[in-house]
């Protein structure tokens, strides 16, 4: 019987804890981006790994880094069906081009149906259309992953200026370590990558658009703008849920 409530609490626990995070982040302070991601994906702290992208304006330079490292990587694309088709061209050229195992995500059918059967609940309810065809399609495609590389930056926003390396994904229970490699990261660095590896640009980027989701949600930025102010413009909205906010402890900066 002890050995059975054992096992239980095994299959359980949380797969990685605030502890992991905040170890991690101390353990890798001060190394470069390459350093850490072949020792977290080649030593497996990383465990059963997947990149989300949304395919936009400076996704690439993630894709390529992380890929050179673990090349059959799933990279998971969330299809909410109201994207640019510029988006879903440059998604196929950039999965064609790097040789990616992308996993296209959809919104359930019958949900979408029930609750979105116009199409138009952005334009009144923006959280509960990023909520549908989001929020709901990747957490049910992560149940089965232990952590997550994300190409969230601190430069985009006040809202992600403190983000760690890695962080624990509280949506759930499962413990689900999140790692943030380009956190650190500024224009002139993505820039000079994408230099380096001549790696092709989003076209939407040439036209005013340095951050790019939704085509109803996503307008253009002018000089000098926060890159993500064109997003949900006109909504007291900067994410769209899939990246949620941690405790206290866990939003303070661990290096």
């Amino acid at each position: 019987m002890n050995q059975l409530r054992a096992i239980d609490r095994l299959e359980t626990a949380p797969r990685h804890t605030e502890q992991d995070a905040i170890r991690l982040n101390r353990q890798f302070r001060g190394s470069d981006t390459d350093e850490m991601l072949r020792a977290v994906i080649e030593d497996g702290i990383a465990g059963d790994a997947a990149i989300v992208s949304s395919f936009g304006a400076e996704s690439i330079v993630l894709l390529h880094l992380v890929t050179r490292v673990a090349p059959d990587i799933p990279v998971l694309f969330l299809e909410t069906g109201k994207h640019f088709p510029e988006t879903l061209a440059y998604r196929d050229e950039v999965a064609e081009r790097l040789g990616l195992n992308l996993v296209n995500l959809h919104p359930d059918f019958d949900e979408l149906a029930a609750k979105d059967e116009t199409g138009l609940r952005w334009s009144y309810d923006p959280d509960g259309c990023c909520e549908i065809r989001k929020v709901k399609p990747l957490t049910r495609a992560l149940i089965d992953y232990e952590s997550t590389f994300t190409g969230r930056k601190a430069y985009q926003n006040s809202g992600r200026a403190t983000l760690p390396r890695f962080e624990i994904d509280t949506s759930d229970a499962m413990g689900r370590l999140k790692i943030n490699p380009l956190i650190d990261w500024d224009a002139s660095h993505i820039e000079g990558y994408l230099i380096q590896h001549d790696l092709p640009r989003h076209p939407l980027v040439a036209l005013g658009y340095p951050s790019i989701g939704c085509s109803p949600c996503t307008t253009k930025v002018a000089p000098g703008e926060d890159p993500r102010s064109g997003r949900w413009k006109g909504w007291d909205k900067t994410e769209c849920g899939i990246h949620q906010p941690g405790t206290d402890e866990a939003d303070q900066p661990y290096f």
